[in-house]
């Protein structure tokens, strides 16, 4: 992979009010990105199915937002959805109205979010360390393991990482300048505003916490006040206002029910952060793993991260000096990433809440590699390189032996194998996001033989190929060896994904009742609506719910005009004996609810069946 050699050092002279000249962007680099992210994201925007819970609670909303024609409140299932943000859905809902609906142009607009965030990286990796520095940056951030694992459904903390790398990019410039344009304090405001309507108030607490943090230790706190305040506070207000108040508007409190204000900004960010949320529902990962699994989203590249942070100010009188460019961009990225994980340290946390911290860290990375890179570096980055080549060596091979082991040792299934059959259920780790992936065990390996296999031998040749370059005093190459390393390994997840994604999603149950369905016919759920969410998003037919009111139905179905989903015991009770057909979604081999009534099977997969009042296989 070739790469240009670092622009010329800057001038020592230069004045604080002038803003060093940022190197202009190259298309060879812009390519190379394009490429690393068409081989590995948008090759896998196809396939597999989409997947209950998030990923078609999220499409269901913007699909009824089409239907609907009201792009302010949120409806799933015909019900209020207020606890979200509405960017991604509207992306979602703009690819319905020109693409159609799909599986691909669901997931197309998060998959441009991944491409502008690589851009942006680029370009603040440029800012802060130069051509090289930011070329590397980007790659690290597309090829690293988290953003990938985390884009595999729809939730919206890769373009949280989007916003807070342009108002980072913004308040650098604006720190070069010295008296800051217009454009970098305006730039910053609308990045945070649309960071507000993206994910709630971490769009502005992040940054702020980050920047506070940065002026603080650098003596720069009335820097503040040249950020030209008052226009800046009015461009935020212009862009994230509207919607929030045209939601207050039209969803106010009714009766009992308190209104939008309330549940978005109160129980959804200030009582979630102390887990208090009404209903709870969900789980928190251990901190210690909270704090680890930081470290498996930057895989590979978090073998270099350390001596990447230590090339930050680390003494309080080094950041009260006059910080170069760099220097001051290795703090703020340090900050970066500490503000999130600290917030999150106090709250309940998933596992993918660390994802917006990520580009802070690649561009660590990035600009460590940058200097590796360079002929005229001190040694000792290059010793750091041969150690750092020599430890992912050593892991891989510990991992590459335990994988040739499950290779050997497993078997694969017989033809016609229900994959479920294979697993052992752990309901109570399914409120994590990667709970279900705690069910597998050692015959049920046998089903992911070929992208073991393929993840072994990427993992290998990549890591010793690294090592062996890196050795030969040929670190560009070695990075180029873990970028293409990269893309067979996601390759093999990706297949894997596809493999397990009958457990996850009940879209082949949704093609089993679309092959009966009739006017009039009923969907039923034995147990919450997101369990089975993807029966609505491929039918296009509104599910009843064999549940009380809970998750993220609950507050919607409080309103005077919810329609009424829910089904009591004996309302399903009449239905079932009822001259309707129902389909009874169950991930149950003999359902409590049925009061052993009798019952056909009309489908069964990924450890969930379809079963219906009437006998419809005749």
């Amino acid at each position: 992979m070739r790469l240009s050699p670092p622009p010329p050092t800057l001038d020592p002279a230069r004045t604080l009010s002038e803003s060093p000249p940022v190197p202009k962007v190259r298309l060879a680099s812009l390519l190379t990105i394009s490429l690393l992210w068409a081989a590995i994201y948008l090759a896998g925007m196809f396939t597999p199915a989409l997947l209950d819970d998030v990923d078609t609670i999220h499409a269901e909303a913007a699909r009824e937002m089409v239907l609907g024609h009201d792009w302010v409140t949120l409806y799933t299932d015909g019900i209020r959805y207020l606890e979200k943000a509405p960017i991604m859905y509207w992306g979602v809902a703009a690819s319905y109205k020109i693409l159609g609906v799909s599986d691909w142009s669901t997931r197309l607009p998060l998959m441009l979010g991944v491409l502008a965030l690589l851009f942006a990286t680029y370009r603040l990796g440029q800012r802060a360390y130069g051509e090289t520095g930011g070329f590397y940056s980007a790659v690290v951030l597309a090829t690293c393991v988290g953003p990938y694992i985390f884009t595999r459904f729809e939730i919206p903390d890769v373009i949280v990482g989007l916003w807070l790398t342009l108002g980072f990019c913004f308040f650098l410039r604006a720190l070069d300048e010295g008296t800051p344009s217009r454009t970098s304090c305006w730039g910053f405001a609308a990045t945070c505003a649309l960071n507000t309507l993206t994910k709630g108030l971490i769009g502005l607490v992040f940054p702020f916490a980050a920047i506070a943090a940065y002026l603080v230790l650098t003596g720069k706190l009335r820097f503040i006040f040249k950020l030209r305040l008052i226009s800046s506070t009015l461009v935020f207000l212009a862009i994230a206002a509207p919607w929030h108040i045209l939601a207050a508007v039209r969803n106010p409190s009714q009766g009992a029910v308190r209104g939008f204000l309330w549940f978005y900004f109160v129980n959804e960010q200030f009582l979630r952060f102390v887990n208090k949320r009404v209903p709870p529902g969900y789980d928190t990962v251990p901190l210690f793993i909270f704090w680890g699994l930081l470290l498996v989203w930057l895989v590979p590249w978090a073998v270099f991260l350390p001596q990447a942070v230590r090339e930050a100010p680390r003494r309080w009188r080094e950041m009260r000096s006059n910080l170069s460019t760099r220097q001051s961009a290795n703090l703020l990225f340090v900050l970066w990433v500490l503000a999130i994980v600290g917030f999150f340290s106090f709250s309940t946390r998933q596992e993918y809440y660390t994802i917006p911290a990520v580009p802070g860290m690649a561009l660590l990375v990035g600009g460590w590699l940058a200097k590796e890179a360079d002929p005229a570096a001190d040694p000792s980055y290059r010793r750091a390189g041969k150690i750092s080549s020599a430890v992912l060596f050593f892991i891989v091979a510990i991992g590459s032996l335990l994988g040739i082991v499950l290779l050997l040792t497993s078997k694969v299934p017989a033809p016609g194998t229900d994959l479920a059959d294979l697993l052992v259920k752990n309901p109570a780790d399914y409120d994590l996001a990667l709970g279900h992936f705690l069910d597998l065990t050692p015959q049920a390996l046998g089903a992911f033989r070929g992208p073991l296999l393929g993840a072994v031998v990427s993992f290998v040749l990549g890591a010793g190929l690294n090592w062996f370059l890196r050795w030969r005093e040929r670190p560009r190459l070695g990075n180029a060896a873990l970028a293409l390393m990269m893309v067979g390994l996601l390759a093999c997840v990706h297949a894997a994904f596809a493999t397990f994604s009958p457990i996850l999603s009940s879209q082949q149950l949704a093609v089993a009742i679309q092959q009966h369905y009739q006017p009039g016919n009923v969907i039923v759920v034995d147990g919450e609506y997101h369990q089975a969410s993807t029966l609505q998003f491929y039918t296009g037919i509104p599910l009843q719910v064999l549940h009380v009111p809970s998750g993220n139905l609950w507050y919607g179905s409080k309103f005077p005009d919810a329609p009424r989903v829910f089904e009591t015991q004996e309302s399903f009770d009449a239905l079932w004996t009822g001259p309707q057909t129902v389909f009874l979604w169950t991930d149950q081999d003999d359902p409590k609810e049925l009061h052993g009534a009798s019952r056909f099977l009309l489908a069964r997969r990924g450890g969930k069946s379809i079963l219906t009042n009437r006998n419809l296989n005749r």
